[in-house]
């Protein structure tokens, strides 16, 4: 079966620029990225984050407002911030050179048990079985696993066979073959089972059952939040109010966004600027609140953000504190901070000093 993987991953491979080199740092680079990332848009990502950090010791010496801002638009931005911590450390623990070994790779910050094994693998040649969600279907079609693939149970069988597939010798084609055969063959909705060279080893196609497979807990249903952005202008100089996120259990967070206030339901204007929260951020009555509010939605693994987006024209004047988040104050250029995508698009479509870069 292995030889047959093989085989089909040699003449079907993807021309992916992280599959060119070795460079434990570079193979590092381009898993954290494709978590959570489609190849086509990573892709992109991974060129540009080379570029301006081509090595661990650039990436540690960089602010993390630096490393955010080129991870804008990307989400899951702990992603970055745990790069950014990993970096150090290898610098710091490790003398600027990755560990080769698995379990000193789960040590790093934001390692879990698949980057680790893929870095160890790709870069080292180490056969630890790197198990993503392409594994995990293939594996589960190949030999009947039925027990949910998120689940500690189904996650151990999964495991349990990997470790006795994976080869010793050039372990690292092999993960990257199962991972291709995933990605390309074994999809998730309507495989075309007739042509797979793996068709007589798969128990799922045997029993019919293909389509079943694999079996996934349902997660939870995301929870609705309501927030509600003042896009405050100063008339004069065109500068916008921007603030930073600082709840490091928040979304966002060491992002920057315009002072948001969060409500149970949908705001009118009339209790918006009642509120204490809004007169902390507009002292006085020196601003003109514009009639139109512009409305997106922006749908992230666990939470549904409603956000409303209300343009305010104001005085040019330091807001107070309301303890929540910390002050940039007015700013000329957006694209000098690091935004939430559901910010930048809004200020891409919305607003012509963000245009101007």
């Amino acid at each position: 079966m292995i030889e047959k993987l093989i085989d089909w991953y040699e003449r079907n491979k993807r021309n992916l620029p992280w599959r060119d080199t070795r460079d434990p740092y570079k193979i590092w680079v381009s898993e954290i990225i494709l978590q959570q990332t489609r190849v086509e848009q990573g892709r992109g990502y991974y060129l540009k984050f080379l570029e301006r950090f081509p090595d661990v010791k650039t990436l540690a010496e960089a602010t993390q407002e630096e490393v955010l801002m080129l991870w804008q638009g990307l989400g899951y931005y702990s992603r970055a911030r745990n790069m950014h911590a990993a970096a150090m450390q290898v610098m710091q623990s490790y003398g600027g050179d990755f560990p080769d070994n698995y379990q000193e790779l789960l040590k790093l910050k934001g390692i879990g048990p698949y980057t680790a094994a893929a870095v160890a693998s790709f870069a080292f040649n180490k056969p630890h079985p790197a198990i993503d969600g392409n594994v995990n279907r293939v594996i589960s079609r190949l030999f009947l696993v039925e027990q949910p693939v998120n689940s500690r149970q189904g996650q151990k069988v999964i495991n349990d066979i990997a470790v006795q597939l994976i080869p010793h010798h050039d372990p690292a084609t092999y993960n990257q073959a199962m991972m291709e055969f995933g990605a390309l063959q074994c999809v998730p909705s309507k495989p075309v089972c007739p042509s797979c060279p793996l068709k007589d080893n798969c128990l799922a196609f045997r029993e019919k059952k293909v389509d079943t497979l694999p079996v996934k807990v349902k997660s939870k249903v995301p929870w609705a939040r309501y927030l509600n952005y003042l896009v405050v202008e100063d008339g004069h100089s065109g500068k916008i109010m921007l603030t930073k996120r600082e709840n490091q259990k928040d979304i966002w967070y060491n992002l920057y966004e315009f002072p948001v206030i969060e409500s149970a339901t949908p705001l009118e204007a009339e209790k918006l600027v009642a509120l204490q929260e809004f007169k902390q951020w507009i002292p006085g009555n020196e601003y003109k609140l514009q009639a139109q509010v512009i409305k997106k939605k922006h749908q992230l693994s666990h939470q549904t953000i409603h956000a409303y987006f209300w343009r305010i024209t104001a005085k040019d004047k330091e807001a107070e504190n309301t303890g929540k988040q910390k002050p940039a104050g007015f700013v000329e250029n957006l694209h000098n901070y690091p935004l939430p995508r559901l910010i930048s698009s809004f200020a891409e479509e919305n607003l012509e000093n963000f245009q101007k870069k």
